[in-house]
């Protein structure tokens, strides 16, 4: 019987994805990202690209961002913060979305319960 475990990872040099390949990490082509981080540069980045859809609501990265912080802004003044566990049950909407960066930015975590 085949194994289910994934084969071992050999490293960039060995990688089947051609821009993997034989180029070594630098500022240039590689930055790692925090989640945070993330949002935080693509807002800055592509502010006006769409960032989800959600029936007929589009929105942008600018306004995505922005909602984080808002929410990050009203659960400090909660009283949330470093260390903290949010807990949030709900579907597959934009604000469990904007939730899973707005509660870091509080320092706290998340604990998402999907419905």
């Amino acid at each position: 019987m085949p194994s289910a475990r994934p084969a071992p990872y050999k490293g960039l040099a060995h990688s089947t994805n051609i821009y993997e390949r034989d180029l070594d990490k630098t500022p240039a082509n590689y930055a790692a990202l925090t989640p945070l981080q993330f949002i935080e540069r693509t807002a800055s980045v592509y502010p006006d690209h769409v960032a989800l859809i959600h029936g007929a609501r589009r929105q942008s990265w600018s306004e995505t961002y922005a909602r984080c912080r808002r929410l990050a802004s009203a659960l400090v003044k909660v009283g949330i913060g470093t260390g903290d566990t949010v807990a949030i049950m709900a579907p597959n909407i934009p604000e469990m979305y904007e939730a899973h960066f707005g509660v870091p930015m509080t320092g706290g975590v998340l604990n998402s319960l999907n419905t």
